[in-house]
């Protein structure tokens, strides 16, 4: 069965390159689309196959809604531009599509976050479960600037896939923070626009509550003490959205 894959990036020439070499067997339709990178994405994306499409950066949802807007098959695969997919996952994802009467359907796949330094994912690092792999007729990304999630179709049937997508977000501790605080903005934005109502109570304790969350939920315990650091800057983000937004609501 044909499948699309569509990539949305900005500035990703360090490590598109992976992310391409994990997919080109899966698929002769593979997009990126940029958002205008100054580092020569688009170059090395063309150079390993890749359709590459600018687009205006309109949000995290409608990006890749554009994306899916650029696959020329129905099964469609999104994965960022810090992702590989591992060869069990690719496999799994053949076997999967290699009935040519497969229906309309969607696929959950595991996502482990890995730290620099870490050349294998940690057995207990946190992982997240979402749909990626799916059919244009039961699903699309929802249009929500922040949030990234395919909206599904009632009674779409979902399976999980064997394998994992290794996520490489962090270059640094000082990358993190510039995505964080820009992830913020956008967080504020969108609670600006829904208007919601936060209590001062809140602003008090998002940092340590936020912290645990990450530490010992999210298993960053696990990872030493750039598990600790990880975890500071995830709580420091959760307080500065909540910030941010008050101090919007202050100035009105």
């Amino acid at each position: 069965m044909a499948l699309s894959v569509f990539i949305i990036a900005k500035n990703e020439a360090d490590r598109l390159a992976r992310t391409l070499e994990s997919v080109r067997h899966l698929s002769d339709d593979i997009i990126v689309v940029d958002s205008g990178s100054t580092d020569g994405t688009q170059a090395l994306a063309e150079s390993l196959g890749a359709r590459v499409i600018f687009n205006p950066w309109p949000g995290y949802g409608l990006q890749k809604q554009f994306g899916e807007d650029q696959c020329r098959h129905d099964w469609m695969l999104n994965i960022d531009a810090d992702e590989v997919v591992t060869e069990e996952l690719a496999t799994a994802i053949t076997h999967a599509l290699s009935s040519p009467d497969v229906a309309p359907s969607a696929f959950e796949t595991q996502i482990v976050e890995m730290f620099p330094g870490e050349p294998r994912p940690h057995p207990w690092a946190f992982r997240l479960n979402p749909v990626r792999l799916y059919h244009r007729k039961v699903g699309r990304y929802s249009p929500s600037p922040v949030h990234d999630r395919v909206d599904l179709v009632a009674g779409t049937k979902v399976q999980r896939l064997a394998g994992i997508i290794e996520h490489r977000s962090i270059r640094s501790l000082g990358h993190e923070l510039i995505k964080l605080n820009a992830y913020a903005d956008m967080q504020a934005d969108d609670l600006d626009r829904k208007g919601r109502k936060i209590a001062g109570l809140r602003l008090i304790l998002e940092f340590p509550l936020a912290f645990l969350k990450a530490y010992v939920a999210r298993r960053h315990f696990v990872r030493g003490l750039y598990g600790f650091m990880t975890a500071m800057n995830y709580a420091f983000y959760r307080y500065l959205r909540l910030a941010k937004y008050w101090e919007r609501r202050l100035g009105r």
